[in-house]
């Protein structure tokens, strides 16, 4: 199996992605990351356990005042690089796919836009 393909399998669920991409400003409380991803609790807690256990994420807990915070370790942080380049990708072929199939679809059917 390549390495490609590995990674992406440690690392591609949505919900994995997601959370990485959002420790990467930095440590957050859980409910911050809660609220920055849209993930409910028990996902939220179900991605952070993998995330810990395949070693992309540290957790940090505080007594005073009971708290628990996530930032990323230094595989981590090294996913940050690609997470830049998949949001260039993104911006410059998925947008204008978009933005093309949005025009095509305007183009072919000028009475139904019309009638908006």
């Amino acid at each position: 199996m390549c390495s490609v393909v590995r990674a992406v399998e440690e690392i591609g669920s949505e919900w994995r992605l997601i959370v990485l991409h959002g420790l990467q400003d930095g440590e957050h409380r859980f409910n911050e990351l809660k609220r920055a991803t849209g993930a409910n609790s028990r996902t939220l807690s179900r991605v952070l356990d993998d995330l810990e256990a395949a070693g992309l994420v540290d957790r940090r807990v505080e007594d005073r005042p009971i708290a628990t915070y996530y930032s990323l370790t230094p595989a981590g942080e090294r996913l940050c690089p690609v997470f830049e380049e998949l949001e260039s990708w993104a911006d410059e072929w998925l947008l204008t796919e978009s933005a093309d199939a949005d025009a095509e679809a305007g183009e072919g059917d000028g009475a139904a836009a019309a009638d908006d």
